[in-house]
């Protein structure tokens, strides 16, 4: 038995969620999320709460346990609450913007970049600062991965783009000859 698993999922007032077919649906004032559930994990809800049980008893079921109740309090926390990763863009002449659902970068290659950002995600620049908001979390990793492979912060200036709570590591440089 998982511990995480064990622990139940409160629901805020302003959440809906929904349990049928081994699919679940949590909607509330930020959006609507749905899963697919695996066969091997049940789902109850009631009493303002969503509990998570394992009906069969094979190798997986522990980790299935824990990893399912993760994902669903994500959904509640996303559309409840939401989520925000901070992203931040190191290097003179490095600048980043927004117009619609296109980003585009110029980070001193030949060419700028453009992303298209995928449907929930928004985001936001400042100078040298992107926030990327959305209720999927999941989504939200995936698409901040992405814009940071664009140009990784590299170890001698630290310059690229960089998660905000990121520490980059440095390297000492060449040094001079004697």
């Amino acid at each position: 038995m998982s511990r995480i698993g064990k622990r139940p999922i409160p629901i805020p007032a302003n959440v809906k969620v929904e349990w049928e077919d081994n699919i679940l649906s949590v909607a509330g004032p930020n959006g609507r999320l749905e899963r697919k559930v695996h066969p091997a994990i049940k789902v109850s809800v009631g009493d303002g709460q969503v509990v998570v049980s394992v009906t069969g008893s094979n190798k997986n079921s522990g980790a299935l346990h824990g990893l399912y109740r993760a994902l669903i309090a994500n959904m509640v926390t996303g559309v409840s609450k939401g989520f925000e990763k901070a992203l931040e863009i190191v290097g003179v002449g490095y600048r980043a913007e927004v117009a619609g659902r296109v980003a585009t970068f110029h980070l001193g290659y030949s060419h700028p970049i453009s992303y298209e950002l995928p449907a929930g995600i928004d985001a936001k620049v400042d100078k040298t600062k992107i926030t990327l908001r959305g209720v999927d979390k999941e989504l939200l990793g995936k698409t901040a991965a992405k814009i940071r492979g664009f140009r990784k912060p590299e170890p001698y200036k630290g310059k690229g783009i960089k998660y905000a709570d990121e520490v980059i590591r440095r390297k000492a440089g060449k040094t001079g000859a004697k």
